[in-house]
């Protein structure tokens, strides 16, 4: 089978100009490393050019980013709520939810963690350090200047769940870069792994014969040096060959 096709969520620029569509290179070069092509798609997509894409792809990776609308689970912007792109919420929920009917093999990382959580109906908390605090810095701002590859904290995972199995450990030091956490799982959703202070780090879906996994952290940042980062991308895109596109 060739190489692939892996689609890559995007950041967007908010209330400046020009408006760009922009990704880290380092989600780019795991999903190289890993085998897979990734594809890239913005949120300025034409609805005809995003359907035709999304029939082409054989899994999907949710990137980090600014945070998720706390209007779309039911709740006031908290003082701390920054880079809200409706665009951006829409087309990812979308792709969550459209990925998980046609069976897509799905990563979701830091903020695509959250976004899987809000599109299964579930809710996040919106700062950390307001609520519900923690002795942790998981936005890992004491490190700023340094590089992200950084780990800063250890994350538990449960034993016999697919995150286990796929990292090949039930104990990880991961880097940290958010200030926002899951709340109320959503719909499905069960939560496997855990930092010190108890704030959800791996979810995955209940129904496994769906490959839907979640990660707090951001282990594109660490697949130069760790081997269960590149166990992750290894995963996502080994599943991905399974199945054709959706056609």
């Amino acid at each position: 089978m060739n190489p692939p096709l892996i689609g890559v969520s995007t950041s967007v620029t908010v209330d400046r100009y020009p408006e760009r569509a922009y990704v880290n290179a380092a989600y780019l070069g795991a999903v190289q490393q890993a085998g897979g092509i990734p594809v890239l798609l913005p949120p300025q997509l034409e609805p005809s050019a995003r359907a035709e894409l999304l029939k082409r792809l054989h899994g999907v990776l949710l990137t980090g980013g600014g945070d998720v609308d706390p209007a779309r689970f039911g709740e006031a912007p908290h003082s701390t709520t920054a880079d809200v792109s409706a665009a951006r919420d829409g087309l990812e929920i979308e792709l969550t939810r459209r990925a998980i009917e046609t069976r897509t093999p799905l990563l979701a990382i830091c903020r695509g963690l959250q976004v899987l959580n809000v599109a299964l109906g579930g809710s996040l908390h919106q700062d950390i350090p307001s609520a519900p605090g923690s002795p942790l810095d998981h936005s890992q701002a004491a490190l700023q200047g340094r590089s992200r590859s950084t780990a800063v904290h250890q994350v538990k995972v449960q034993d016999g769940s697919r995150l286990a199995g796929i990292l090949g450990s039930l104990e990880v030091e991961v880097n940290s870069f958010h200030h926002q956490a899951i709340h109320r799982l959503g719909r499905g959703l069960k939560d496997v792994a855990w930092a010190p202070d108890s704030i959800i780090e791996g979810v995955e879906l209940v129904d496994d014969s769906r490959f839907v996994v979640g990660v707090q952290w951001h282990p594109e940042e660490l697949v130069g040096h760790d081997p269960t980062a590149r166990n992750l991308f290894r995963a996502l895109v080994e599943r991905a060959r399974e199945r054709p596109a959706t056609g």
